[in-house]
């Protein structure tokens, strides 16, 4: 590829309240590191909001252990609008949420003490890797899965996301997007059946195609470390017809808006996506700042118009008190962040 994809860098979350939704994720999830916050006005999203610009209030959150994060979003210039049926297993668009842990069952039974919704029981997937789902305050599937590779210490059994399911109409055609596009080579599982670790979900007793896809080769980039490996879960539904998840809704509207992906040299990368049929829809430019970071970030959409975000970082907080930002325009684009540096965030910790 003559672009690096670090990762996984954040699962965007549309929520009726930014507070709200960033005190939950922190408190059952860990999500307690605030990289950015900022109210302004969304104006170059225009394709995806009406044709309007609209005001929001956003609040981009990670986990230390490792992972990606959330980008919690507000609209506050409208209310933000739910799908008006409940979302069901090969719908299509961004489904449920990988979210990685270091013991299976220390999550289960700490959610469970928070009188979190969870659905069943712990089972084992497809590829071998045991998980349970859960449904969150505001209506969103999570599956937490277990992983072992880690980046830093947390509070939480929990990491990061580090993946998605996402529903699809045509499995071999989403393949071939994900893995020429996205790096996403490598099939763990493939099959076609009523699969019984799914039967907990909202209509989880479908008949469907399904692929676990991850990446053979290890991320490169600054933030690689951070984000650690990640997974695709595509689901074409057999018997039943899916609906979009999004459809008559603007993007920004409650559930998850866009699965983003932190990158280097997004020239190569714009070449690469209208070379495989799917050119940027939004491109918010080399300049583009978010509270007190900055970089370059564009969309496209994959086979069934789901929204994939791409971000260029140029500047991020480490250390807010003391003025320290980092500037990633004069490294390597292939390097690896020092630990040491990436730790230091933890200074930027926010308890609830």
């Amino acid at each position: 590829m003559s672009y690096i994809i670090s990762g996984i860098q954040q699962v965007g979350i549309g929520v009726a309240n930014v507070h709200e939704g960033f005190k939950w994720y922190n408190k059952h999830f860990g999500m307690d590191v605030p990289i950015f916050e900022e109210a302004a006005e969304a104006n170059l999203m225009l394709p995806y909001t009406g044709g309007k610009p609209h005001k929001r209030h956003a609040i981009l959150a990670i986990n230390l252990k490792g992972g990606g994060g959330f980008e919690i979003w507000q609209y506050t210039s409208r209310t933000p609008q739910a799908a008006t049926f409940k979302p069901q297993l090969g719908d299509l668009g961004l489904f449920c949420a990988k979210m990685k842990t270091d013991n299976v069952q220390a999550s289960y039974d700490y959610l469970t003490s928070q009188n979190v919704k969870l659905l069943g029981n712990i089972s084992t997937s497809p590829a071998g890797k045991k998980h349970f789902f859960l449904e969150d305050a505001f209506g969103n599937l999570f599956e937490v899965v277990e992983d072992d590779a880690w980046f830093g210490k947390g509070f939480k059994n929990t990491g990061g996301p580090v993946g998605m399911m996402i529903g699809v109409s045509n499995l071999e055609k989403s393949i071939e997007f994900y893995s020429k596009v996205l790096g996403y080579d490598k099939v763990l599982f493939k099959g076609e059946n009523s699969f019984d670790d799914l039967a907990v979900l909202p209509g989880g007793a479908v008949t469907c195609k399904r692929a676990i896809l991850t990446h053979t080769n290890e991320r490169q980039g600054p933030f690689s470390k951070l984000f650690g490996k990640g997974y695709i879960e595509l689901v074409e539904a057999k018997n039943y017809t899916p609906r979009k998840i999004f459809e008559n809704r603007l993007w920004g509207d409650l559930g998850f808006i866009h699965l983003c992906f932190d990158i280097k040299n997004m020239a190569g990368l714009k070449k690469a996506c209208e070379a495989a049929g799917h050119p940027f829809t939004v491109d918010g430019g080399a300049g583009f700042e978010m509270g007190e970071a900055a970089g370059h970030f564009t969309y496209i959409e994959d086979p069934d118009g789901t929204l994939i975000e791409f971000v260029e970082t140029k500047k991020i907080p480490i250390m807010k008190k003391w003025g320290w930002y980092l500037d990633l325009k004069k490294r390597a684009p292939e390097k690896r962040l020092p630990d040491w540096m990436l730790k230091a965030l933890k200074f930027n910790r926010k308890k609830v």
